[in-house]
Order: C-alpha cells, then sequence, then structure tokens
C-alpha cells in the first residue's frame, strides 16, 4: 500500500505510520507541527520515522487548498489514506473555535476533496472520536446511538467529518471508515491527557486536578491496541451502500479516576496530591465503548489491561524525561 497519513507527528499518528512502515509500506505523510503542546515532542516522532526508506514528510496544513494539487500531482498512485491530523482537546476548543472549524472541518473536507480525485484510491480511514456520543443515554456507546447532542465544540466537529464523509460516500463513491477512538495513552501520549498530566505531577510532587469531584470514568484503550484497530479497519474496505462504515476503538472496560490514580502511584512509588474540582461543561461523566461490531467485523481484540499500559507509559516518560 501506498498511504497518505496525515498528522503524522501526533501520538496516534505515529504509531500507526511506524508499524506501516515497518510491515513494508510506503507513508506520505502531512502535518504542520503546531504548537498545541511541545513541538520537540512532534519533532522527536518525526525524526523517528524519517529513519524509514519509505516515509516521505510534508509539513503543511492540512486546511489548505493547495494541498489537493499537489498530492493528487505529485503522489496519484497513493491508494489507502489514513487521516488523522486535528486539532485536539475537549476543554481547549471552548476558547478557540475557529482553530477547531478550520483544522477539523475545513482540514477534513480537503481530505476529502484529495480522495475524490486520487485515482487509484481504495480506502479512506479517518479519526473521529468517543466525544461525538454526547449527553449519555445508555453505557457503553455504541454505534448505533443517536449522536445529535454534542457535549463541546470538538465533538461537534468530529460529529461533522462523519457527516461530510457520508455525503462524500454517497455522491463520488469514495469508501471510507471512521473510528471513534476511546481516551488512547501509551508511550509518546499527548501531554495535554490525563495519563501524562497525572504521571508528571506525580513525579514532580505536585497537584493533580480529578473533575466532577473524581466522580468519573473512562474506557483507556492503549496505543499498540489502537493501532492493531487501525490497520485493521484499512484493510477491510466497506461494500455497503453508500460506502461508509463507523466502528468503536475502544477497550470495552470503563475505569473509575480513582482507581486509574492509584494505579499510577503503585506504578510510580509515590502518592499523588489530589485536588477537586467540579465538572467542566464539555467533559462526559463517564465513556464506554460496545465494540461488538468492531471484533465482528475487524477482528479487533485489545488485549493491554490498564496496569501494563500504564507500566509501559511511567518507562517511556523516565527515560525520555531522563527521571530518576
Amino acid at each position: 500500500m501506498k498511504i497518505l497519513l496525515t498528522g503524522a507527528a501526533g501520538f496516534i499518528g505515529f504509531h500507526v505510520s511506524k508499524e506501516l512502515l515497518e510491515t513494508g509500506h510506503t507513508v506520505i505523510a502531512v502535518d504542520n507541527i503546531n504548537d498545541y503542546y511541545d513541538t520537540k515532542l512532534k519533532e522527536d516522532r518525526i525524526a523517528q520515522l524519517t529513519t524509514y526508506e519509505h516515509f516521505t514528510f510534508y509539513k503543511e496544513d492540512i486546511a489548505q487548498e493547495s494541498l489537493v494539487e499537489k498530492i493528487t500531482q505529485s503522489h496519484a498512485d497513493i491508494t489507502h489514506i489514513v487521516h488523522l491530523a486535528a486539532q485536539a482537546g475537549v476543554r481547549y476548543s471552548t476558547d478557540h473555535p475557529f482553530t477547531y472549524a478550520h483544522s477539523n472541518v475545513v482540514g477534513h473536507i480537503i481530505l476529502m476533496e484529495i480522495a475524490r480525485y486520487l485515482p487509484n484510491l481504495e480506502h479512506f480511514v479517518y479519526a473521529s472520536s468517543s466525544s461525538v456520543y454526547g449527553v449519555e443515554n445508555k453505557v457503553p456507546f455504541s454505534v448505533e446511538d443517536r449522536v445529535n447532542t454534542p457535549k463541546s465544540l470538538y465533538a461537534a466537529t468530529k460529529r461533522a467529518d462523519e457527516l461530510l464523509t457520508y455525503s462524500y460516500c454517497h455522491l463520488y463513491g469514495i469508501k471510507a471508515t471512521g473510528l471513534r477512538f476511546f481516551t488512547v495513552y501509551g508511550p509518546w501520549g499527548r501531554p495535554d491527557m490525563a495519563t501524562f498530566l497525572f504521571t508528571k505531577a506525580i513525579f514532580e510532587g505536585k497537584p493533580i486536578k480529578l473533575f466532577n469531584h473524581g466522580n468519573m470514568m473512562r474506557d483507556f484503550t492503549y496505543i499498540d491496541d489502537v493501532v492493531q484497530g487501525t490497520i485493521s479497519a484499512l484493510n477491510h474496505v466497506p461494500q455497503s451502500e453508500p460506502p461508509h462504515h463507523l466502528y468503536n476503538i475502544g477497550n470495552n472496560k470503563a475505569v473509575k479516576l480513582d482507581h486509574f490514580v492509584e494505579t499510577l502511584e503503585s506504578i510510580i512509588g509515590k502518592k499523588a496530591i489530589i485536588e477537586y474540582g467540579d465538572m467542566h461543561p464539555g467533559d462526559l461523566v463517564n465513556t464506554c465503548a460496545n465494540i461488538d461490531h468492531t471484533i465482528k467485523d475487524l477482528g479487533f481484540t485489545p488485549k493491554t489491561s490498564i496496569q501494563e499500559g500504564l507500566k509501559h507509559f511511567v518507562n517511556w516518560y523516565k527515560s525520555y524525561y531522563k527521571v530518576d
């Protein structure tokens, strides 16, 4: 496969790119390496990928119309797209709505236009989010649930991406699969996510903040399982009409935040300083994925326990940041 992959400097994009390259595929990567979080972390991810022979990198904003011509003319033989680039973050979206509209909506349309004009394209796989489930009616969340009540601007943009993709599939016959990721964590993870924030705070002896006074649960999904699910989706092309499928990529095991913190404390060997706060209006109280369809169609089998996954993350953190 020759794959156009956006967001290669990001957490999931880096790991998916690495796996594709190690299994002999060609990756044409796009990422603007923005400063939403530490750009050094993003640059270090890309530095690892550039050691592979079949890796090409463009430092570009996906929301630029010129990208359509650049990619379709220079790489007309692309067979697959994995679109993972987006402005992430539920809480950040409250104060930066235009950033989300630019990256997540305009950027997604640009990628759909690229897909429309690539003559050899077989499959378009893109990142959605568990945030689209919005106001919870039942748990675990199923792809068959209605998702018309997003609680954050971020969630609204990801739901918009799903609807836009459905339209492109209907109009132009593009075969596409959307993946609703559930709280991904692991080595090289994002500094704005709980795993990173809590680990850093515990090592530094600083307080961590638990929203909704700690009464929250998350379906933490380890990065290796996410990579397996993403590549499995890439290999399963929808045959429906229109050819568009949605899948949950989660663990189907919600973990209480207090248990999550206790597990980190045990691995690090140090107690956390905890501060409790009110619920953020964009957050969900509980997320948990129903993965029945994902198991049946994609053979998706998440294998990593929270204990094992957090141990891998802490070991990476200590090595990367030279923490004794």
